[in-house]
């Protein structure tokens, strides 16, 4: 497979042009999350104003979700295909674009419409951040970008709410959706600032295209459905993996897989794939547990347990850029593995806390749980990246959104059926202390990549390790 040329320097682009493209890569993840953020706290006022049942107007944040797992994958090998650059940008736009529709819409079908197109351009700019950052940074550099990286979405989806809550003070909640314009025209102008790659002609495979997209929306509504109907949920979920077997059938001899099997079969990728799965499974049983642990438990406001659950994003946003530098000088396994056993050690230390405990226990336990996840992030994302060859990293980044948004779903999967099996008043300890296994899964399965690490590894600037 040929590599994309570079414009016009192979190791990154030269200062300060590659500054602003830094910049501009982060000011759009900081959209991205935080419209993922903002979303969640407009529901009750969506539900009043478009006179719409509160259960429907999940759909404004479910249909999102879903539009961005059916496009990652896709839109990572377009992205390889037609340029990183070019893809991107055209998810900025549409999601500019689908911003301003959100803005406008008047029914609540219109709105779940308008937010579907704004996840598929958030699919293109999750899946090909990544690779434009690749682009854009001298390699020896790449760690501590990373880490940054981490920090940036860490204090947005800690101040997405305080945001939200702003906004809708003083204006309804269409402006939570038109603030995303002028930023979005912001990006899309300092485009140019970002690395020009040329794509590799391939061709699609429309049956891998359709396949891709019934099996994230088989698994997606399973998800949904396996509270209220185990059967049905189970059956989708069936169906989705059904759906996997015949894509990976169907691209066994594809130049262009939207599965990256030819990532996957790099052991140290596929080792921090399964890893990536297992610790977003425990953060998403964590951050749907532990604000019923303290409103159902401590007996706290919902105001209380948000001032409480603050702790968790902050422990990220400090730890993300000294994992990133510590990415340079130690093996990623064993930071990973170090990261996964905090993040395990902390969730444990709040669920099997005794009832009269004092509130520190909590906030020490979140965070420690909070240091492990930001430790464990930032060199698995280094080595999910700098495992792939730069002519792939838009298969890389695809695969690593796929990994984190499927850890998440099958963490609201267990959450779902720990209320439908466990009393509500220790539900959130099952849940903390079920999180806390998988953090513990994803800390092992981190060392398993030791010794693939051991051969190659040495201490320099820039080792992908």
């Amino acid at each position: 497979m040929s590599q994309p040329a570079l414009e016009p320097h192979a190791d990154g682009l030269p200062a300060p042009r590659r500054y602003l493209a830094v910049a501009v890569l982060l000011l759009t993840l900081v959209l991205v999350v935080l419209d993922i953020a903002i979303a969640n706290i407009a529901l009750p006022s969506i539900a009043a104003s478009l006179h719409a049942s509160p259960g429907d107007t999940v759909w404004v944040v479910s249909s999102y979700q879903l539009a961005v797992l059916v496009a990652l994958l896709p839109c990572g090998v377009i992205g390889e295909m037609m340029g990183a650059r070019r893809v991107f940008l055209a998810g900025v736009a549409l999601f500019t674009l689908a911003s301003a529709a959100c803005a406008f819409s008047g029914t609540l079908s219109m709105l779940v419409a308008a937010r579907f197109v704004q996840g598929l351009g958030g699919g293109a700019i999750m899946a090909l951040g990544i690779m434009n950052l690749r682009f854009s940074v001298p390699q020896r550099l790449l760690g501590t970008i990373i880490g940054i990286n981490a920090m940036t979405i860490a204090i947005s989806s800690a101040a997405g709410p305080g945001i939200a809550g702003a906004i809708l003070a003083v204006a309804p909640w269409p402006w939570l959706f038109a603030v995303n314009v002028p930023l979005g025209i912001v990006v899309l102008a300092s485009g140019a600032a970002l690395a020009r790659t040329e794509g590799v002609p391939r061709r699609l495979d429309g049956r891998a295209l359709a396949a891709n997209t019934l099996m994230f929306v088989l698994f997606f509504l399973g998800a949904d459905r396996i509270a209220q109907n185990p059967v049905l949920g189970g059956l989708m979920i069936a169906g989705a993996a059904v759906c996997l077997f015949t894509l990976l059938r169907i691209e066994r001899l594809s130049a262009a897989p939207l599965v990256p099997i030819d990532l996957l079969a790099t052991p140290a990728f596929r080792v921090a794939v399964i890893a990536s799965v297992c610790c977003f499974t425990a953060q998403m049983l964590g951050l749907i547990a532990l604000p019923f642990y303290l409103q159902h438990r401590l007996g706290m406001t919902a105001t209380e347990a948000g001032l409480y659950m603050m702790p968790w994003p902050a422990a990220v946003a400090v730890i993300a850029p000294i994992s990133g530098r510590l990415a340079n000088r130690v093996k990623t396994a064993w930071l990973c593995a170090a990261g996964g056993a905090l993040l395990a050690v902390g969730l444990a230390s709040v669920g099997l806390s005794p009832v009269e405990a004092d509130r520190t226990i909590f906030i020490v336990g979140t965070v420690i749980a909070g240091l492990g996840f930001g430790l464990f992030q930032t060199p698995n994302n280094r080595i999910l990246l700098l495992s792939a060859p730069k002519a792939r990293s838009g298969g890389a980044g695809a695969m690593q959104g796929t990994a984190r948004l499927t850890g998440q779903t099958l963490g609201a999967i267990a959450m779902a059926v720990v209320f439908g099996v466990v009393p509500l008043a220790s539900a959130p300890e099952v849940a903390l202390v079920l999180a806390a296994a998988a953090a513990a899964l994803a800390a092992a399965v981190s060392l398993g990549r030791v010794r693939h690490e051991a051969a190659s590894w040495t201490p320099a600037v820039g080792n992908a390790s």
